[in-house]
This record gives C-alpha cells, structure tokens and sequence, in this order.
C-alpha cells in the first residue's frame, strides 16, 4: 500500500523560512548551517542535527521511525525565527 504522501526529490529550495543559523548565532563562520527551507512544492527541509539513533528507543507511544526517515534537531529559536515566515493556513 503506498503511502499517502511522499517527500518529491525533485523540488527545488525555495525560500529560507526564518534567520540563517549565522544571525542566530548557532555556527561560526563555517559553511556548517541548521536551517528551515520551503520548497517548491511547498514541502518543508529542515538541516539539523541527526539524533535518530539516540532517540530511536526513547520514543513516545504513537511516534515512530521508519527506516527512510530522520529525526532532527534543531536549535528552538531557529524555529522561532521561522515563525513569521509559516502561515497559518
């Protein structure tokens, strides 16, 4: 049975939602960047810190990891940041 929706490998990184991890503060000069992106199809990317196997076994009831997927983590301002740029429908 397919599921009922699928992440498009096609679609492009639109537009930055929120403050790059520089203006937050979260990284150095580096290239290195947690970041939240729209895009194209309207689908979310999130760069963040891969912590699936130091949650995979502590997760709650009802939440689960299929083998595709990653749990990521990212700095709670960064999403904070973002808050202007998400609408709320």
């Amino acid at each position: 049975m397919p599921r009922p929706w699928e992440a498009d490998p096609n679609a492009a990184l639109r537009r930055r939602l929120g403050k790059s991890s520089q203006e937050l503060g979260h990284t150095t000069a580096s290239r290195d960047c947690l970041d939240i992106w729209e895009l194209s199809n309207g689908d979310i990317a999130i760069i963040g810190r891969d912590l699936t196997e130091s949650y995979r076994n502590r997760l709650p009831d009802g939440v689960s990891l299929s083998r595709d997927e990653r749990l990521v983590v990212i700095p709670r301002s960064q999403l904070i940041s973002a808050k202007q740029d998400i609408p709320d429908a």
